[in-house]
């Protein structure tokens, strides 16, 4: 790409913020983001996965606030993530892939219950915010744009209807074998959706984002035609 204001010696590495709830298509698009402008990536959720992931290993509760603070340091220390062609990138622990057992429905909801602590969110802050290198990042999570990375030269907030949102997911399951209902999923997207619009730090809250964020419905869109059109706005807003 060109050189831009963005990519200017004592400029900061530029930013693509992402977020949304649950199986808005929010990692899809980042992948497709960060590889068509030969960003990195940063899967915000994955790290909250992980932990909850080390704290059922290590027989941590998901309510040791306290305990699960100290864990982080082994994110930090222990975990690597790998290139890889499917998803970006792929998380492995100490040499051991992880990346199927943090995508567990298990995981998912212990992952819920380790991000509403205040101190827990904090503690992984600067690991996140370690992601940003040149040329840039593509950041996707719940709160990527308003407090990890609120310089981001474009936030975007990606929303879908709750019934599509659960048939993304069953389908998701389903093709790695997971037998599981629709009914069964979409009662577990209102609870996460629940729970992360009402945690007390960083509630996903669209209504109440900041002005400068991009809100986009995913419904009837594939993540290519999403994608296509934040890449266009990208390089526009990269080339002013």
């Amino acid at each position: 790409m060109p050189d831009t204001a963005a990519e200017r010696p004592g400029s900061p590495p530029p930013v693509i913020a992402i977020d949304g709830p649950a199986a808005s298509g929010k990692g899809t698009v980042a992948r497709l983001l960060a590889r068509s402008l030969g960003y990195s990536i940063l899967d915000s959720g994955a790290l909250y996965r992980i932990l909850a992931l080390i704290a059922r290993r290590s027989s941590v509760a998901c309510d040791r606030e306290r305990d699960l603070v100290l864990l982080v340091a082994k994110i930090e220390g222990e975990i690597e993530f790998l290139p890889d062609p499917l998803e970006g990138s792929r998380p492995f622990m100490k040499g051991e892939d992880i990346g199927d057992a943090i995508r567990s429905e298990r995981c998912s909801e212990d992952a819920a219950r380790v991000s509403v602590h205040p101190q827990v969110r904090q503690a992984l802050l600067g690991l996140q915010r370690s992601f940003r290198s040149y040329p840039g990042l593509v950041a996707d999570g719940r709160d990527m744009g308003s407090v990890v990375f609120p310089d981001a030269f474009l936030k975007v907030f990606l929303e879908a209807g709750v019934d599509e949102r659960a048939r993304r997911r069953h389908r998701q399951l389903i093709e790695k074998g997971i037998s599981v209902t629709i009914d069964e999923i979409k009662q577990r997207i209102v609870s996460r959706d629940t729970q992360d619009s009402t945690r007390a730090v960083a509630p996903l809250r669209p209504k109440n984002m900041a002005a400068d964020v991009l809100s986009v419905d995913t419904t009837s869109q594939t993540a290519a035609e999403v994608a296509d059109d934040l890449l266009e706005i990208a390089r526009l807003r990269l080339a002013g």
